[in-house]
Order: structure tokens, then C-alpha cells, then sequence
């Protein structure tokens, strides 16, 4: 276990923002965990558990706690007819995670090839793209119980998985230090109709083929040609969620001939799409950059403060809202 004291969470997160946290902790070992939130009490300061900081945003103001980082690495497999059982520590890299899976030929996963972040953190927001989600191969974690200082396992029911939430980011938030996750992968390739903008990736470049390894390869360039490189180009990835429907709002919606994809009893707007719609493609706001070639991310060019990113943010939801009726909603967290 590693501490530092005053540590910039600008340091420490992709979009580059943020002030002070009094205290950040390193957690290298599951027999950390406990001292670390044992300190923490000592201390009398809140704790804020971060992965891999793609997901969040500093505050100017800073964190008078501990930001406790998830280093936890580690990674067990087990075959069980055509189903790979992959059990990983909170710390692992996901898009590692991913690697691992589709270079032994297991589907379920290579659609969430290039996202930034830890595997501990994957199940935090039940992380989705292209058709897939976390929930779809999810089998169970293990997690440390601040309030009782035990370990728990959690089944994929007990997490209560919805569009990028769970317990872990609602009733739950604050109360659980993931320390391992446990997939079921399966021998096999994607089926079924394919995002618009990957089976256009495919179509452009003769690719039949749906083997994971090559749907991840697909899905990694796509990605790359509209995503900046949070390492390289500050960013959070995508900024907003997408607007859910019910059926009868979806009917209205596609009237007024907004594009609604369905999916089963889902309907839902991409929120890039109405961003882009509004007119604020491409546009620089108080130094953040809503991205020429996806909307949905905003990028810090040239923002120093939380504020502007916020006075950012506040134009953007206003445009949408005047001109659809849809409050967006902020997808990365705050550390608060």
C-alpha cells in the first residue's frame, strides 16, 4: 500500500481537471484494503474508490478524503465445455481483459474492445457498446464491505444492472471496494444485425468474418478513427447518456422524425446525434471541445478550471433541451 499526500486529480483522471486530494491510496494487495479503509477512519475523512479515471471528473475545489486507486492485478481462467470461466482482479486493465479473451477465440466481450478503464470498474456503470454489455457475460464479484469489513460475493441479480448503472453507482454508491470480477465467455462469434457503423466498417473493408478477434480489431479502429486517445487528448470518453424512450415517446419522436434505434422493449436517441443536431458539432465552449467526428465526447483543449467544462456542459444540455425537450444527463462521475 502506497500513500501520497496532496496528490492533483488532474494527475489522475483522463479529462485533466481538477484540484487537490488531501490523501491518494495505492491499494497493491487484497490484504490492503482493510487497513486502508481502517486508516481512513483513523482520519475521519470520506473515501472515493477510482480505476483508471476515464469514467470521472475532478472538481476544482478538490477532495478533502482519500482517493483509494484500485491496483489489484491478476488473471485465472478455467475452460468449461465451449465456456471460458475468466476471473480478474479490480486492477487489471479491461481492454486487457478483452486481449485475453478474444486471442483464444470467446465471444461476449470483443465489442468492448478499447474502452478505457479497469475491470473493476466495468461493472460500476455496466459498461455497453456496440450491442454488448458487462451484464451479458457478467457471472459474479467479490467486493470488501466498508460497513461490515468483510467480503462479499455478488451475484449478476444482487448488482441490479441497468443502462450504465448498478448498485455500485446508485443505492449502493461508496459502500464497496471491487476486488475481482468472474465472466462466463463462450466459444463462438457475434450474430445477429450489427451497429450501422461497424457493419459499415466491415462492408468498406470486405471483412465477413465475425470471429472475436476480428470484430475487435473492427471495433478498435472504428473507435479510434472518431475517439480520441484519453491518454493523449484529454477527454472522458462519452460525456452523456443516451435518451431511453417508452414506446409511446418513441412513436412521437420517430413522427418528428428523430432517429430511434429499438431494441426489444428499448428505445432509445443517441445523444450524439441530437448534440449534433443542435449545432454545437465541432464548437469550442469555454475551452472544451465538443468533438468534429463524435459529439457525445468532449474534449479539454484548452479548459484549466472544473467551471468551464461545467459552463460547457450547461450550454449543450440548454441547446438540446430547446430545441428536442430532452434533459441530457451527465455520464462520468464526480469525485465528491
Amino acid at each position: 500500500m502506497k500513500i501520497r499526500e496532496n496528490v492533483s486529480i488532474s494527475t489522475l483522471t483522463t479529462m485533466r481537471l481538477g484540484g487537490e486530494a488531501r490523501y491518494v491510496v495505492e491499494i497493491e494487495a487484497p490484504e490492503d484494503v482493510n487497513p486502508a479503509y481502517d486508516l481512513s477512519q483513523e482520519k475521519a475523512l470520506p473515501v472515493f474508490v477510482l480505476g483508471g479515471g476515464a469514467n470521472t471528473l475532478g472538481r476544482d475545489e478538490g477532495y478533502d478524503g482519500m482517493i483509494f486507486l484500485n491496483k489489484l492485478r491478476g488473471i485465472e481462467a478455467r475452460e468449461e465445455g465451449d465456456d471460458l470461466i475468466l476471473t480478474g482482479m479490480g486492477g487489471e486493465n479491461w481492454d486487457d481483459i478483452v486481449a485475453y479473451a478474444c486471442e483464444r477465440g470467446y465471444t461476449g466481450i470483443e465489442a468492448l474492445s478499447a474502452i478505457p478503464g479497469t475491470l473493476g470498474a466495468a461493472p460500476v456503470q455496466n459498461i455497453g457498446a456496440y450491442g454488448q454489455e458487462l451484464a451479458d457475460t457478467f457471472v459474479s464479484l467479490q467486493a470488501f464491505d466498508r460497513e461490515t469489513e468483510t467480503v462479499k460475493e455478488f451475484t449478476r441479480e444482487e448488482c441490479d444492472f441497468g443502462y450504465r448503472r448498478s448498485i455500485f453507482n446508485t443505492s449502493k454508491r461508496g459502500q464497496y471496494f471491487i476486488m475481482s470480477v468472474t465472466l462466463r465467455l463462450h466459444k463462438g462469434e457475434m450474430t445477429g444485425p450489427l451497429y450501422n457503423s461497424l457493419q459499415t466498417y466491415l462492408d468498406e473493408h470486405a471483412i465477413t468474418a465475425r470471429d472475436p478477434q476480428t470484430i475487435r480489431e473492427a471495433v478498435t479502429a472504428v473507435r479510434a478513427e472518431k475517439l480520441p486517445d484519453p491518454t493523449t487528448t484529454p477527454s472522458a470518453g462519452s460525456f452523456f447518456k443516451n435518451v431511453y424512450l417508452s414506446k409511446g415517446e418513441a412513436e412521437v419522436a420517430a413522427a418528428k422524425g428523430i432517429p430511434v434505434y429499438t431494441n426489444g422493449e428499448e428505445n432509445k436517441v443517441n445523444a450524439g446525434w441530437l448534440i449534433e443536431q443542435a449545432g454545437l458539432k465541432g464548437q469550442l465552449l469555454h475551452g472544451i471541445r465538443v468533438n468534429e467526428k463524435a459529439a457525445l465526447v468532449l474534449i479539454n483543449e484548452s479548459a484549466s478550471k472544473f467551471a468551464d467544462l461545467a459552463a460547457a456542459r450547461t450550454e449543450i444540455r440548454q441547446a438540446v433541451l430547446e430545441k428536442f425537450g430532452y434533459d441530457l444527463t451527465q455520464e462520468p462521475v464526480e469525485i465528491v
